[in-house]
């Protein structure tokens, strides 16, 4: 007779939707299609140990090595704090006990070992034991931007995918989201009651009516302002899948913030006064129209060669630069590493998307995208819902806000 099941007698379905629901809460994203994933490697697993349960739960639920030291905290909070309420007969516990108490009898139902709260017992192989505890400034960017319902079924579907419905309610989703766009601090200030400075000229002028003596202090804060965004969308062939969504985000950048577009295959186009148009529709296919060079080849270095070449390249001074591209270049990688070195001195920050970054095992080791990014500041996946609205937290987060 083999060794009991660590889950038996657990419904699987609400323990992996409870568990996905931990991991979100976490700012760890996590598709729907990864909790039938976990559902389904219990179901043929049925772990007999937290090692096992551990890696089922890695294995389906982390699509990326930045989230491992997250999913390892609250894996860790879970079953070594007993945390989480897994089955739903445990909810009926009587009311004059722990909320969380019942959830013991996960570990216990089997006679399984319990976690060490350090990390013994778990395979830490691969990283060394985390806190549990998380700090607040190690929080990662929330995500401020609620999903339709519609489209919060496919948050975790590549944009490859979406049948042309899906593409109509997610291009209205992107025209319609309240962005935060990234900001910047001014040498002009303005009267705050919480501002950190004193005026002191102010704060000496105001004494004068209490004879000399200093009753009320004038603070002020640095004026916040927009800052500039430079934005460069591939809609070479290798891109059809996403350059349409991205154009309809820079649009939004457009219209909403301060920003300057462009679109590139062989060549450049400008697409900023182009975007403006009041109707999206009309905007994106006037876009698509000036973009002669449209699903042809790809010169990235090139591209952004002729921007800083033309009169737009002052645009880039100070300014936080997107480029939306797979990486796949036509020029040599010198070329493109020589042109990315003069942006990223030009430039404030350098932000690159990549759809391909989402895939499994992607690593931007040879080729454009190797050379390019020792200059990029963020290198992000946005070949997803969960994806794209991650950038934009990235774009809005304070930690932008600089002189």
């Amino acid at each position: 007779m083999g060794e009991p099941a660590l889950a038996r007698g657990i419904d699987l379905a609400a323990f992996s939707i409870a568990l996905t629901m931990r991991l979100r809460a976490a700012r760890i994203p996590v598709t729907e299609g990864g909790a039938a994933e976990f559902a389904r490697a219990l179901s043929a697993l049925r772990p007999t140990s937290m090692s096992r349960l551990y890696w089922a739960a890695r294995l389906t639920l982390v699509r990326r090595q930045t989230d491992l030291a997250g999913f390892d905290r609250v894996f860790l909070g879970v079953f070594g704090a007993s945390l989480l309420a897994m089955d739903p007969n445990a909810r009926r516990a009587p009311r004059d006990s722990h909320p969380d108490a019942p959830v013991a009898a996960f570990a216990s139902r089997s006679g399984v070992e319990s976690v060490e709260p350090h990390g013994v017992g778990l395979p830490w192989s691969t990283m060394p034991a985390v806190r549990v505890a998380r700090e607040r400034d190690d929080e990662g960017p929330s995500l401020p931007l609620r999903l339709p319902g519609r489209l919060e079924a496919l948050e975790g579907r590549p944009f490859g995918q979406f049948r042309e419905d899906e593409l109509r309610a997610l291009r209205s989703w992107l025209d319609r989201a309240s962005v935060t766009w990234p900001q910047r601090r001014t040498r002009r200030r303005r009267r705050h009651p919480t501002g950190r400075r004193i005026a002191l000229r102010e704060t000496i002028a105001r004494s004068r009516r209490t004879g000399w003596e200093t009753l009320t202090i004038v603070r002020t804060r640095p004026v916040i302002r927009p800052r500039r965004m430079v934005m460069l969308c591939d809609v070479s062939q290798s891109m059809q899948p996403y350059s349409d969504v991205y154009l309809h985000l820079m649009r939004a950048a457009v219209t909403r913030g301060d920003a300057e577009v462009f679109a590139f295959s062989t060549r450049l186009t400008r697409l900023t006064a182009v975007l403006a148009h009041r109707s999206a529709e009309a905007a994106i296919a006037h876009a698509n129209d000036k973009v002669v060079d449209r699903f042809g080849g790809t010169h990235i270095g090139g591209s952004v060669r002729a921007l800083l070449a033309s009169h737009h390249g002052s645009a880039v001074r100070g300014a936080v630069v997107l480029i939306a591209s797979d990486g796949w270049d036509s020029d040599s990688p010198e070329e493109l590493g020589a042109a990315m070195a003069r942006l990223h001195r030009r430039a404030y920050r350098v932000v690159w998307l990549n759809p391909r970054a989402g895939a499994t095992g992607f690593e931007p080791l040879v080729g454009a995208m190797a050379a390019a990014l020792p200059y990029c500041d963020r290198f992000l996946a946005a070949d997803t819902l969960i994806a794209v609205r991650e950038a934009l937290a990235v774009l809005g987060t304070a930690a932008w806000v600089g002189r």
